[in-house]
């Protein structure tokens, strides 16, 4: 089995977002059972709170319920659990890299990476553009999973 935790600022936008649409890509390919997938902050700003809104919008509008998600920050035992901790900014890279203490097992990767345009996610946060962050995770996600 494949353990994936994508990581963001808050756990309220982009992770949540990555973690409920790779979620219905494995199920749609029919290969849910290979994988665990779940998300979380690095910052303790958002924790407890439920999927913000416009994100949950988004999500809802492709099918995709996320309900009962609610915001956790990452830990370290999050890197001794997870194979792979993929997070959508350089900021979310170098706070889990705080978090754990660097990555001598090199897990951490952004999720962009992984396609030909590599970068970082569009963050709805501060741009209100959840399309652009919705096509960001969609190209990222599709490509780590021609990966696995």
């Amino acid at each position: 089995m494949i353990k994936i935790l994508f990581v963001c600022h808050g756990n309220i936008c982009r992770s949540p977002m990555a973690e409920f649409m790779m979620k219905k890509m494995v199920a749609d390919a029919g290969i849910a059972d290979r994988f665990e997938i779940a998300s979380a902050a690095v910052s303790s700003e958002e924790l407890g709170n439920p999927v913000y809104p416009p994100a949950k919008s988004i999500l809802n509008a492709h099918g995709i319920d996320c309900r009962g998600k609610f915001a956790r920050q990452m830990t370290v035992k999050d890197y001794e659990y997870y194979d792979m901790l993929i997070c959508m900014d350089n900021s979310n890279m170098r706070n889990m890299q705080r978090i754990c203490g660097g990555d001598p097992e090199n897990k951490m990767h952004r999720l962009l990476d992984f396609t030909d345009r590599p970068g970082e996610v569009a963050d709805p946060w501060y741009s209100g553009d959840f399309r652009q962050t919705w096509d960001d995770i969609e190209a990222g996600l599709q490509a780590l999973l021609a990966r696995q």
